[in-house]
């Protein structure tokens, strides 16, 4: 049996269980009890657990991380949550040089179970310090796990098994799509294996390749696509790091092109490694160049006008498609 709840709540609902299960587990953040969370993720946590597993903190996201990696090696398995991952630059220090260092530094003698989550990417009118995504400027770092999905069952079974996990894992959500909804199992022990992308749609002339929720944006253009005879198989990363190359590449050997939709930045992101791998790994079953939309190589501004240029939609994903199929006139 299946409910259809929201993205906010599958992800409450991960963390309750995970807390309900595990006695080390603990959430910390700012506004995360009194408030219920900036985006009521935490609703009702605090009245659950209290306030020594639901902690909200100063506005310091390098002081409450580092108190996270703490007590992740010294065998507790803490959620620090980000308000954005715009603010968690100011932590990246703990992150990058303890979190992700600290199984090799120590040579195995301490892991660091840590989840860091938060949203991450443009939403809406919020201007250039508010609207970064920061998918692959922590895939970049040996040592952190990447999880990004705006599905709710997928989120939910990610986060709860990032919850298990005995390395740390960046989760990156999307604060426009907390209020996405979706079909979630019953049950509390339902986990998503980090690591697996999903096909969530079969096609045979076009791979659309995205995450997050340009995943929508790749739905609706393989709707688009379907009206003018193009079947287009759309595969939702999930994980990017680690990344599933096997799934995309499996795709690719059926469509022979393909095409990669990435809210962030062009240079060195995830659709740069996507396309990489692509050409390494089956570059006898391409028809095509590997093709990537992705938001302007610019920073974001305010007007609404300019985020709507800057941002991949299911136009351009459309336009980058016939190309591939050399039908673009």
């Amino acid at each position: 049996m299946a409910r259809i709840i929201t993205l906010r709540d599958a992800l409450r609902e991960a963390m309750s269980e995970e807390m309900r299960r595990d006695e080390r587990v603990f959430l910390m953040g700012e506004e995360v009890a009194e408030y219920n969370g900036a985006y009521k993720v935490s609703k009702g946590m605090l009245d659950e657990f209290g306030a020594q597993r639901v902690i909200d903190t100063p506005i310091a996201e390098l002081g409450f991380a580092g108190i996270g990696v703490g007590a992740a090696m010294n065998g507790l398995r803490p959620i620090v949550e980000f308000m954005t991952w715009n603010f968690a630059v100011l932590a990246f220090d703990q992150i990058v040089n303890n979190a992700a260092k600290t199984l090799t530094q120590s040579a195995g003698e301490f892991m660091c179970p840590i989840v860091f989550r938060g949203p991450s990417g443009a939403a809406g009118q919020l201007a250039q310090q508010h609207s970064q995504t920061f998918e692959s400027w922590m895939a970049n770092v040996p040592g952190l796990k990447v999880i990004s999905s705006i599905d709710p069952a997928d989120a939910k079974g990610l986060l709860k098994s990032a919850i298990r996990d005995n390395d740390p894992v960046c989760i990156m959500e999307s604060e426009i799509m907390y209020g996405h909804k979706g079909d979630v199992p019953e049950g509390d022990d339902i986990l998503v294996p980090i690591g697996k992308a999903k096909v969530t749609r079969e096609g045979s002339d076009v791979t659309i390749v995205s995450f997050n929720k340009m995943v929508l944006e790749a739905e609706k253009a393989a709707d688009e696509l379907a009206k003018e005879g193009v079947s287009a198989e759309v595969i939702d990363l999930r994980t990017i790091r680690p990344l599933d190359h096997h799934t995309l590449v499996e795709s690719v050997k059926k469509t022979n092109r393909m095409v990669v939709v990435d809210e962030s930045w062009p240079f060195a992101g995830v659709s740069a490694e996507i396309a990489y791998e692509i050409q390494k790994y089956a570059f006898d079953y391409l028809d095509a160049p590997v093709t990537r939309v992705n938001s302007a190589d610019t920073s974001l501004g305010y007007a609404p006008t300019f985020v709507e240029e800057y941002l991949p939609n299911a136009t351009k994903v459309i336009k980058a498609v016939k190309e591939v199929l050399y039908t673009n006139a």
